[in-house]
């Protein structure tokens, strides 16, 4: 239980602290950059919150243009582990609900970050348009395939389509990561947070020009599952 309280009142005692500062920046830096580290420093501080240490991998296959991220999920700890340690300015794309979260939905408007509404089809298209427009812009984009959380840690396969066509229509390749660590931490449904070291591996990018979205899932799934091997 001391874990689980202290790394609430951490985190939201953090955003508490920086709310009126980086809606203050927003403001000036309309390209959300500054919004984003502001936003890795609570991530980072949430995980030390918690005793989550962190360890990369294959750091060198980082591209050095914008791309499509994508990564297994199991656990709230991926977003903390991904944002804080990921050193690439991208945008997240978030499922409307969070949105609405006080503070951090508003904070995660102003960084730029895209909404995704998966109930409506047309709204999601715009929100791939808009997705598109940042790595045109030179931003990074990172999305989560399966669509949600994963219940028993194992990968929800076939992924979810619109990251695949969003790489393929931008000409970018896909950077698949493997998050190791976190569903020990907390899994999904749960209210205990038990501190562990993660693991982020991060895989070959995953070239998409001239490709079909089949064969681009199946080499980004491929990817993740050995992650969990390196």
């Amino acid at each position: 239980m001391y874990w689980t309280l202290r790394t609430a009142l951490g985190s939201y005692l953090y955003i508490l602290a920086v709310i009126i500062p980086h809606l203050i920046i927003s403001f000036f830096c309309r390209s959300g950059d500054l919004q984003h580290l502001n936003a890795r420093a609570w991530a980072r501080f949430s995980l030390w919150c918690a005793g989550c240490p962190v360890v990369i991998r294959g750091e060198e296959n980082i591209p050095r243009g914008p791309a499509v991220y994508m990564a297994n999920h199991v656990s709230h700890f991926d977003v903390f582990a991904i944002l804080g340690h990921l050193k690439v300015q991208f945008r997240w794309t978030v499922k409307k609900e969070l949105f609405r979260i006080p503070l951090l939905g508003l904070a995660m408007k102003r960084a730029g970050y895209i909404l995704i509404d998966r109930s409506n089809h047309e709204k999601a298209m715009e929100s791939m348009r808009i997705a598109a427009e940042k790595i045109r812009s030179g931003t990074s984009v990172f999305v989560f395939p399966e669509g949600t959380r994963s219940l028993d840690g194992t990968l929800q396969y076939p992924f979810k389509k619109g990251g695949f066509h969003l790489a393929i229509d931008a000409g970018v390749p896909i950077v698949p990561i493997t998050v190791s660590g976190t569903r020990e931490i907390l899994p999904k449904h749960g209210m205990r947070v038990r501190p562990g070291v993660i693991t982020l591996t991060i895989g070959k990018p995953v070239p998409t020009r001239g490709r079909e979205v089949a064969d681009c899932m199946e080499e980004v799934y491929k990817s993740i599952k050995l992650g969990y091997t390196a």
